[in-house]
């Protein structure tokens, strides 16, 4: 039984389909939403239609920004020598957030995992081993998270870069195994980063 209109109910519904939302949830920022002044709502919305508009990947790391490249790739203060491989932009973000690491990054969007079919053509290392061979960089950190796919990622990621003279390192085990870099303190990535040993 519906206990709300239509439009209420296709609003929750919509906000249900957010990961990490649920049923409650929902309605909760569904009530917030509608209690919201007009220009506020019309400014929320405007602000998610524009960032699916023109968010994109950057040129060069794969990361989300809205401009050709992200603002570290464009930063010259950067090591370009040296490039951090993680899954996903809020592994960077998480990284970033120590103040310590200043090379560059390569956003994976994903690891492999056969059991859910997700092989490496279905991450970004095609586009990996052409920034390799068309930059001079010395050294490829990966910062996989410490799970089975992870792991799995690191080790196929080191085997394609071994040949070519480039020296790989994995971030050290301060990352807790099955822990996400997204969820850890800036402390223990800043372990995990100065422990990193070669692969």
């Amino acid at each position: 039984m519906d206990y709300y209109s239509n439009r209420m109910q296709t609003l929750i519904e919509e906000l249900s389909r957010l990961p990490g939302v649920g049923a409650k949830s929902a309605q909760r920022l569904a009530f917030h939403i509608v209690n919201m002044p007009v220009e506020s709502v019309e400014k929320l919305a405007g602000a998610m239609t524009d960032a699916r508009k023109s968010i994109r990947y950057c040129k060069r790391c794969c990361t989300l920004t809205d401009r050709e490249y992200c603002p570290i790739c464009s930063s010259p203060s950067r090591d370009q020598s040296t490039i951090m491989v993680v899954e996903n932009p809020r592994d960077l973000a998480a990284y970033e957030k120590t103040g310590k690491y200043d090379g560059l990054y390569h956003v994976l969007h994903g690891a492999i995992s056969p059991a859910l079919g997700i092989g490496p053509s279905d991450i970004r290392l095609k586009e990996l081993m052409a920034r390799l061979a068309s930059e001079d960089i010395k050294e490829v950190i990966i910062a996989t998270n410490s799970s089975l796919e992870g792991e799995t990622t690191a080790m196929y990621i080191s085997k394609l870069i071994k040949p070519t003279g480039i020296r790989v390192s994995r971030i050290a085990s301060g990352v807790p195994v099955g822990g996400d870099l997204e969820y850890i303190d800036e402390v223990t990535l800043l372990r995990a980063l100065e422990g990193r040993v070669e692969l």
